[in-house]
C-alpha cells in the first residue's frame, strides 16, 4: 500500500507540475505579459498594499471559524492549528488528501475529541464548503443581473444554478430527517452507479449517505445556522481579497465592476473541484483571469490581480501551515513524554 500512495503521490506531482507549467509558462504569456502586470503590481500605494495585507490577515483568521462552527468545544488556537495544517498539507502536497484526514483525527485525538466527532466535524465542513462553493456561481452572476450587464447565457446559468443548489440543499434536508429516505437516495445513486461500474458494490452509496447521516445529523441540526454563516464569510473573505487587489490595480479604471469581480471570482472557483491540481492551482488561475477579461479587464491587470489574490491566500497559509504542523509534532511529543512519566 505505501508503494502504491508514493507511486499516486509521484504521478499527481508531475501531474501538478505539467499543468502549473502548461498555465503559468504556456498560456498566460500568451495571453499577457508578466513584466506589464508585475509593473502594475510595483504602482500600487502603499495604502492598497496595506489594506491588501489587512485583508490576508482576516482571510487567514476567518478560515477556522468553520471548523469552530462544526466541532463545538474546541479552542481558536487548537482549530487554526488543524486547519492551517490541513490546508498546507490538501494544497501543497500531490494526492494529500488521505494523509490530511489522518493527520486531522490525529490532531483532534490529542486535543481530546474522540473519533465519532472528528469525523462529524470533517464531514460537515468539507459539504458544507461544497455547498456554498457551487452556491456563489449562482448569486454571483444574479448579482451581476441585477447590475443589467448579465447575458442570456449568464441569466440561464444563474437560474440553473439556483436550481441545482434548491435541490441538493433539499435532498440533504430529506437525508438527514429521515433514515428511511437516507436509504432509498441512496438506493437511487446506487442505480446510477451501477449503470457506469456494474462491478460496484450493490450499497456502497447507500451506506455512504446512511453514514453522513449518522455522522453529521445531530451537528447540522443544531449548528446549521453557524455552519452557513461561517462557511459563507470564508469564502467572502477571499472574495475581498481579490477586490482589494483589484481596486488596488487601479479600481472601476481596470474595466470591471465589484459584482463582475465577484461572479469571476464565484465561477473561477468551480475549477478548483477538477482533481488535477491541490488547491486548484493553475486551473482555477486561468479560468479566474479568462473571466476577469471576459467581463472587460485589461489582461495585463487581470494577470496581476489573479498573482496577487493568489501569492495572498495560498503562500501565507502554505507558510503557516508548515508552523503549525512543527507545532503539533512539538506538542504531540510533549503530549507522549507527559503520558510515559505516568505511566
Amino acid at each position: 500500500m505505501g508503494g502504491i500512495d508514493r507511486r499516486k503521490q509521484v504521478v499527481a506531482g508531475l501531474i501538478t507540475l505539467v499543468v502549473l507549467v502548461i498555465v503559468f509558462a504556456g498560456v498566460f504569456p500568451k495571453f499577457a505579459n508578466y513584466s506589464d502586470a508585475w509593473s502594475s503590481i510595483q504602482q500600487m500605494s502603499v495604502a492598497s498594499v496595506a489594506a491588501l495585507l489587512a485583508v490576508t490577515v482576516l482571510n487567514i483568521v476567518i478560515y477556522v471559524f468553520p471548523y469552530m462552527a462544526a466541532l463545538p468545544g474546541i479552542r481558536f488556537p487548537d482549530a487554526f492549528v488543524v486547519r492551517q495544517t490541513s490546508f498546507m498539507i490538501s494544497n501543497a502536497v500531490p494526492a494529500g488528501g488521505a494523509f490530511g484526514l489522518g493527520v486531522q483525527y490525529a490532531m483532534l485525538s490529542g486535543y481530546g475529541f474522540g473519533a465519532a466527532e472528528a469525523s462529524s466535524a470533517i464531514a460537515v465542513t468539507s459539504v458544507w464548503n461544497l455547498l456554498v462553493t457551487l452556491a456563489l456561481p449562482a448569486l454571483g452572476l444574479l448579482v451581476v443581473l441585477i447590475e443589467g450587464d448579465a447575458t442570456s447565457n449568464q441569466i440561464i446559468g444563474a437560474v440553473g444554478g439556483l436550481v441545482a443548489i434548491v435541490a441538493i440543499v433539499g435532498a440533504m434536508v430529506v437525508v438527514l430527517r429521515s433514515e428511511s429516505w437516507a436509504r432509498r437516495i441512496g438506493g437511487w445513486g446506487d442505480a446510477v452507479v451501477h449503470r457506469f461500474r456494474p462491478s460496484s458494490a450493490d450499497d456502497a452509496v447507500t451506506a455512504g449517505v446512511v453514514r453522513f447521516r449518522v455522522q453529521t445529523y445531530d451537528v447540522v441540526a443544531k449548528r446549521w445556522r453557524s455552519l452557513t454563516v461561517t462557511n459563507f464569510a470564508q469564502q467572502f473573505s477571499q472574495f475581498f481579497v481579490l477586490l482589494v487587489a483589484v481596486y488596488g490595480l487601479g479600481g472601476r479604471s481596470t474595466g470591471v465592476n465589484p459584482a463582475e469581480v465577484f461572479a469571476a471570482f464565484a465561477i473561477a472557483r468551480l475549477a478548483g473541484f477538477i482533481p488535477v491540481t491541490p488547491g486548484g492551482l493553475g486551473t482555477v488561475d486561468a479560468a479566474l483571469v479568462a473571466l476577469l477579461s471576459a467581463f472587460g479587464m485589461d489582461k495585463n491587470l487581470a494577470l496581476a490581480a489573479d498573482l496577487l489574490w493568489r501569492a495572498a491566500t495560498f503562500i501565507p497559509q502554505i507558510v503557516i501551515g508548515i508552523i503549525t504542523f512543527l507545532i503539533w509534532r512539538v506538542q504531540a511529543a510533549r503530549r507522549a513524554r507527559s503520558t510515559a512519566a505516568t505511566t
